[in-house]
């Protein structure tokens, strides 16, 4: 190489890297001026300014001012928004009364309609739902005012559906699909969603057969900056996040898109999901997206949507959206197969390629790949360990997770780095042989088992060029190396952040093992390099670099908030009460009440109430015995008829409640309802922990529970009722929480919890 080639080529590499991340979201700028038929964000961020007031869950004040809100700025757009109330119990036994908002825009043609779909209730207890979905509604509400204002009549009907319980359970779309006849006119959802609070918004296709069809449409819809690729939806069809597209999915057989940003999941459900913390380029990309699509989906159509064929597809930059048959899978792979066995032959006929040394050229990619994976495999586990305040972020990503990615990256790279220094006299030839047969195996893998990431074998097609280069040429040009290089930046390098920001930094060996992997594929260029020790002593400092300040702020701050939890625990038969928490390192604040000696993981009848990821008590403490009312349970039916013995059992509350969860002695339920609404076969036989159904509460209503076992066999519940009332409940004086502090997400949190059982003989 010449003399400055590495350090240019290298500052080529990481310009390129950059780019893969740049090019996937559009710049944010002030555009309150822009003209009335532009998406402008600012407008959209003034709707989510007004959603993201209050928390406004399920049953919450401010769940009907959000409502009122939505319904009169359809209003002003010239629409007539009407509501659909009613009660369901969704798949997972989470029952509700949900109200839907909808509106429809009548359009010229006969044939299916186009729906705009989000949700507005928040995250029961605390989060303002700025993100979640308060931006899906700015979004749809300011696409709308756009669309409107170019004063066409779209030839589809565009139906607007703001569900609501859509936390609780996707209740308000079960309520849609199942029960309002504008759920069969329905050709296609574009759905509006959000797991964080910034970063790109992935677009996910929902459908029954093939998406062959649905990305031929979305590519001539053409926005400008999709960020899809077909591995991200295989691995969210695997995943236990629905949103309220399954369930048009499921229960409808209609197909859609969802389009959802996921970055900052740290804020995710919290209290932190404010006005303030929404990235204004994230509401950029959702208005990116809705604006075409809608201007596209209106006109197309939406009848044969439908196809038995399914799509690979990716974004890159440059290109946008890159799409090909599954059909084509096994014949490039057999494709690349051949040319890597003729580019073999080809190199020990000229005499450049020698077993032994691509013998000894692979120890360098075990040894990285060793490492990387026993580092990332036990690299969360150790911060834990050292950071014992993490398991509180019940979701996994840290506050300070991204400089953890980063640190783990810059590790990685300098491990190999260091790797293939040890073997620098061997000639990048031969080095790459193993590189090529571990991708060989991966690709052939993914064909087989994951074919929705059977694009990864575009980079090993560049892979093979650049073999092809080294076996003719003892000087191969460094910048056709850099360019050869591209499709393994361009297409994973996202995936390095996706994957662990997705799913927590428990998927640190995602970064680690495919950020050793990336640089495999550029070990053509980094071959060359004499100086490989350098740059690894440089991954080094920037792995100590990103720790130390990922150390720095480890501690929980005003912004970067500790979560926290209190609940008061009556035990209604035994008159018996104690604090708990589910924090394992408690805050001064917590620990006001829970003593940390005294560890204690269930209620008193030995279960616990159901929260997002199965937590538990992890502390208790005695309390005092409080004068809290339990609820009225009384048996209002018991009928025999044949070998069935039917129970109907009414529970009334005695106090303001927001949750009711019942537990039951048996599994042997043949059916079961709850006000009327069926739960479902599939759940009875299924359900787990003895949990029959929760009921969200709106208006203190009373609960009536009807059960059908066999004939002699008793039955006895448990009753878990919850109030979100304890800080500012009369009989207590619980001290408002300081600033960096806030309420622990995905759990029931600030509450009074009375527990009761009953046994019918």
């Amino acid at each position: 190489m010449k003399k400055f080639a590495p350090i240019t080529t290298l500052l080529l590499v990481i310009l390129a890297v950059y780019w893969s991340f740049s090019a996937l979201m559009p710049s944010y700028r002030p555009d309150n001026n822009q003209t009335a038929t532009s998406f402008s964000t600012d407008r959209a961020l003034s709707h989510v300014k007004q959603l993201s007031q209050k928390p406004h869950g399920v049953g919450f004040p401010a769940h009907q001012e959000v409502r009122e809100y939505i319904m009169g700025e359809l209003g002003k757009l010239g629409l007539r928004p009407t509501i659909q109330q009613g009660y369901t119990a969704g798949d997972w036994a989470n029952f509700s009364r949900a109200t839907n908002i909808l509106a429809r825009i009548k359009g010229t043609k006969q044939g299916k309609a186009l729906m705009l779909l989000t949700h507005y209730d928040s995250s029961p207890h605390s989060s303002l739902g700025a993100s979640d979905a308060g931006s899906g509604v700015a979004t749809i509400l300011e696409g709308l005012r756009a669309y409107l204002s170019e004063g066409k009549t779209p030839g589809n009907d565009i139906i607007i559906l703001i569900t609501d319980a859509e936390e609780l359970g996707l209740n308000g779309a079960d309520l849609f699909v199942n029960k309002h006849p504008w759920a069969k006119d329905v050709g296609l959802v574009l759905n509006f969603e959000a797991r964080g609070s910034g970063g790109p918004g992935y677009m996910l296709i929902e459908t029954n057969r093939g998406n062959g069809n649905l990305i031929k449409e979305f590519t001539k819809a053409n926005p400008n900056y999709p960020v899809a690729n077909s591995l991200a939806y295989s691995i969210y069809k695997m995943l236990p996040n629905d949103t309220d597209l399954t369930v048009f999915r499921e229960e409808g057989d209609i197909e859609g898109f969802n389009f959802a940003f996921i970055d900052d999941h740290f804020d995710y459900h919290t209290a932190k999901d404010s006005y303030e913390r929404l990235d204004k380029k994230t509401l950029t990309h959702q208005g990116s997206y809705l604006m075409p699509l809608l201007k596209h989906f209106s006109d197309a159509d939406l009848n044969n949507l439908k196809s038995l064929n399914d799509y690979i597809y990716f974004n890159v930059p440059l290109f946008k959206l890159v799409s090909y048959p599954f059909e084509w899978i096994w014949p490039i792979f057999g494709f690349v197969l051949l040319i890597f066995i003729v580019l073999l032959v080809h190199g020990f006929r000229k005499k450049v390629l020698h077993l032994k040394e691509i013998a000894k050229g692979s120890l360098p990619m075990l040894l990285a790949l060793g490492l990387t994976g026993i580092i990332g495999y036990f690299g969360w586990s150790i911060l834990k360990w050292w950071y014992p305040q993490y398991k509180d972020i019940l979701h996994g990503f840290t506050y300070n997770g991204h400089a953890y990615i980063f640190a783990f990256v810059c590790l990685s790279v300098a491990i190999c780095f260091w790797s293939y220094h040890k073997w620098r006299k061997i000639s990048t030839a031969n080095l790459l042989v193993a590189p090529i047969i571990i991708w060989l195996i991966i690709c052939g893998g993914l064909a087989m088992y994951l074919p929705g990431a059977s694009f990864f074998v575009i980079p090993l097609i560049a892979l093979l060029s650049a073999f092809f280069v080294l076996i003719n040429q003892e000087e191969p040009n460094p910048y056709l190396l850099v360019l050869l290089s591209l499709p393994a930046i361009w297409m994973l390098a996202p995936f390095v952040k996706m994957f662990p920001v997705g799913l927590g930094l428990k998927m640190m060996i995602g970064v680690t093992l495919l950020s050793s992997l990336i640089f495999l594929l550029l070990l053509p260029l980094f071959g060359f390099y004499k100086h490989k020790n350098r740059l690894s002593y440089l991954g080094v400092l920037l792995f100590i670099g990103f720790m130390v300040s990922a150390h720095f702020d480890s501690d929980f701050d005003q912004n970067n908030a500790k979560p926290t939890s209190l609940l008061y625990v009556l035990d209604a038969d035994k008159k018996s009460a104690m604090w708990a928490t589910y924090e394992h390192v408690p805050a001064e604040w917590t620990s006001q009440y829970v003593e940390v000696t005294t560890r204690a993981a269930v209620t008193a009848s030995g279960k616990t109430i159901s929260s997002k990821y199965s937590t538990g008590f992890t502390y208790t403490s005695e309390a005092p015995l409080k004068e809290i009312p339990p609820p009225d349970i009384q048996k209002v039916r018991d009928t025999v008829i044949g070998e069935n013995r039917i129970l109907e059992i009414r529970i009334t509350p005695k106090r303001n409640v927001n949750r009711l969860e019942i537990f039951t002695n048996t599994n042997n339920l043949k059916k079961a309802k709850i006000n009327q609404v069926a739960l479902s076969p599939y759940y009875l036989k299924n359900r787990r922990g003895g949990k029959l159904v929760t009921h969200y509460i709106s208006d203190n209503e009373f609960t009536e529970l009807n059960v059908e076992i066999p004939k002699g066999t008793p039955l006895e519940i448990t009753v878990y009722e919850a109030s979100n009332d304890l800080l500012n409940h009369p009989d207590f004086t619980i001290p408002r929480r300081p600033a960096n502090n806030i309420p622990m997400p995905f759990v029931l949190n600030d509450a009074v919890l009375v527990t009761k059982t009953i046994r019918f003989e």
